[in-house]
Order: C-alpha cells, then structure tokens, then sequence
C-alpha cells in the first residue's frame, strides 16, 4: 500500500461521505505534498478537535514514509 492509498483509507474511515474524499500526491524538487479534498461537511471529522485528527494521520504518514528519500507532508484542503 502505498502512502496516498493510506491516506485514502484513513479519510474514508472517518467522513459520512467517503465518494467525496479525493487524494492527490504532488511531487517537488525537495518534498512530495499528499493533498487531502474532502467534503465541507465532513471536514470537521478529518482535523479534529484542536487538530488532533489531522495530527495523528501526519504522524502516520511521516512514520510510512521514513525511509523515504523526500519528506512527505499532508495538506488537508
């Protein structure tokens, strides 16, 4: 499984609409963006109570991607 597939997985686990989630890996010259779209409505669900959700899931992704040879950074937007 591969990192935006993960990142799918766990937003689709956590909103009412899971055909809205849409995941996108961006690729620059010193890091690699995974953009997370979700549905207005569920955009509570995915950040979380001061950030908490959001955290956890960079966490997740950043515990994924160590031995990557670019940083991975989640972009919720």
């Amino acid at each position: 499984m591969n990192v935006t597939e993960l990142v799918r997985f766990v937003a689709c686990s956590l909103v009412d609409k899971p055909d809205m989630v849409d995941v996108r890996e961006v690729e620059g010259p010193e890091s690699v963006t995974i953009e997370l779209r979700v549905d207005s409505e569920d955009m509570g669900k995915v950040i979380g109570k001061q950030g908490r959700i959001a955290k956890s899931i960079r966490a997740v992704v950043k515990a994924a991607t160590v031995k990557n040879e670019k940083p991975v950074f989640v972009e919720i937007v």
